[in-house]
């Protein structure tokens, strides 16, 4: 397959066309969290209903992006890339108009069907388009804007939010997709295997996407039935089971949509265990801190979104840097000490109390947003690089449809495992509260029962005003009690990550021409 100089006009065109494809789908995910409280208010949404919201797309995404990148190698990368973001602007467009949770919750399932089209499309585009010895520069200058527009995406939310125009959220993908599919149309060449099978593994893609929706709708429906319900442990055992059919399924496929073989090369496999526990880790630390300083800190949605902004700044200034020094030095040292610096700036920021505000900021968040920040910025580049670089150039969609089904599946189950302990860890900090207030029995059950909303829980009104202030300091101080616990375990995935770089990372399985 012929490939391109990155300076090259085709070249280019691939690089602006991916980066705006891809941030238009990670900005939707990073605003979203911001805006939930007025999106709220608006649409009369009750706690479960916003956790539905949030999740459904990531379910989609989950479930079906191994399909989409299998989808691209075989059928063309360009048409399905296509696709896949013209898909997104309806899912998006519809979100925009739903006067409903339900209809949201819906729409939100059709952009994750054109995510998963559109996402794995964007790395396998620049993968197997340009050179290889640009490809690494090439990564690192994608991971830095889409990052920047990623981590943008709060900033965004949180002033659309705070004017009452959370729906926007939605409309400013239509103009961006729309920009990406007139590039791809216009500028850039077809790309696909052409020795490829172009038979689809359709019985290993119903199987996988069965699987990853029955695992999830599992861990989802936890924090409201508990571990003991049939609906939760028998959604998780077909999960189970359909796993073990999907490997059934791709060990005897003539075409499997993942082949089993990839999983030989330990640097794909050390470097698939580092995205998922690193992964895991930011998405609960990122929702977590959000939910923190919004609800129990006194920030603003658009304060809330600020105060990522060193995050943004590290990541335009190191992670295009980070991806040369692994072209010239291998990934490894990065993959290593990246995960190690982001788990210590979520230990530190698990250390945060009750502060005074956004007036603290700069000694209480900003040290811990710093760390992280440098620690993730060392990361994204070289770990992209060496997923890419561990498979041959005919499979770039397959693995990039993998790493990427990893980083949502460990952020569903990030939102969904950790919500469920964050109502456990609540709980039990609450009843530690409650013990020295002066109320009987059925007022302490009426507090406890506000245990599900987290940080967003009220005062119930039957309680007399008296004792108002002193619950509501209960509600703050046993959310951060949680908080802190949800924050050590997801530094802990950090540092997990890099045992598994430090353990199964090596030079000599990346791929070189």
């Amino acid at each position: 397959m012929a490939t391109v100089q990155l300076k090259s006009a085709e070249g280019k065109w691939i690089m602006v066309s991916a980066i705006l494809a891809s941030a238009m789908a990670f900005i939707d995910g990073t605003a979203l969290n911001v805006v939930l409280p007025a999106l709220q208010q608006s649409l009369n949404a009750n706690g479960t209903e916003l956790f539905w919201i949030l999740n459904a797309y990531l379910l989609m995404l989950a479930s079906l992006i191994l399909i989409g990148g299998a989808m691209g190698d075989k059928l063309g990368r360009k048409k399905v890339f296509m696709f896949g973001i013209a898909v997104f602007i309806v899912g998006s467009a519809a979100c925009g108009f739903s006067g409903s949770v339900s209809s949201l919750v819906v729409f939100r399932l059709v952009q994750g069907i054109g995510g998963a089209l559109m996402i794995p499309g964007s790395l396998s585009l620049i993968s197997s388009s340009i050179d290889e010895k640009e490809r690494g520069k090439a990564i690192g200058t994608w991971s830095a804007f889409t990052t920047v527009v990623t981590m943008g995406g709060p900033v965004m939310g949180g002033a659309l939010a705070d004017a009452g125009l959370w729906r926007y959220i939605f409309f400013i993908n239509i103009p961006i997709g729309i920009a990406a599919l007139l590039m791809l149309w216009k500028q850039v060449k077809e790309s696909r295997d052409q020795d490829a099978d172009h038979a689809l593994d359709f019985p290993g893609a119903a199987s996988i996407a069965l699987c990853l929706a029955f695992l999830t709708f599992g861990f989802l429906r936890i924090p409201a039935l508990g571990i003991n319900h049939l609906q939760v442990y028998g959604s998780l055992s077909a999960g189970l089971l359909l796993l073990l059919a999907f490997i059934w399924i791709e060990h005897g496929s003539i075409h499997p949509m993942m082949p089993l073989g990839l999983f030989k090369n330990m640097t794909f496999s050390g470097t698939n265990l580092l995205t998922f526990f690193l992964y895991a880790g930011l998405g609960a630390g990122m929702l977590f801190l959000s939910l923190n300083m919004v609800q129990v800190q006194g920030y603003s949605q658009l304060e809330s979104g600020l105060t990522f902004l060193p995050f943004t700044l590290l990541m335009v200034i190191i992670a295009r840097f980070a991806g040369n020094l692994a072209d010239k030095y291998g990934p490894r040292i990065f993959l290593i000490t990246g995960p190690a610096t982001a788990g210590a700036g979520l230990l530190l920021l698990s250390f945060v109390e009750q502060t005074a505000g956004p007036s603290d900021y700069w000694t209480t968040f900003f040290p811990g947003i710093l760390v992280f920040g440098l620690g993730m910025s060392i990361t994204v580049a070289p770990l992209t690089a060496a997923v890419m670089g561990s498979v041959s150039g005919q499979l770039s969609g397959t693995a990039s449809g993998i790493n990427n089904a990893i980083t949502r599946i460990a952020n569903v189950f990030a939102n969904a495992i950790f919500g469920a302990l964050a109502v456990v860890f609540f709980s039990g900090a609450l009843q530690e509260q409650t013990k020295a207030f002066p109320l009987n029995n059925k007022e302490k059950q009426m507090i406890m029962a506000q245990a599900v909303n987290l940080g967003n829980a009220k005062v119930p009104q039957q309680i007399k005003s008296a004792g108002e202030m002193e619950i509501r300091k209960a509600y703050h101080t046993s959310f951060i009690s949680a908080y802190a616990q949800i924050m050590r375990i997801s530094a802990g995935l950090g540092f997990l990550g890099a045992l598994m770089a430090f353990l199964f990372v090596r030079h000599r399985d990346l791929k070189r021409e």
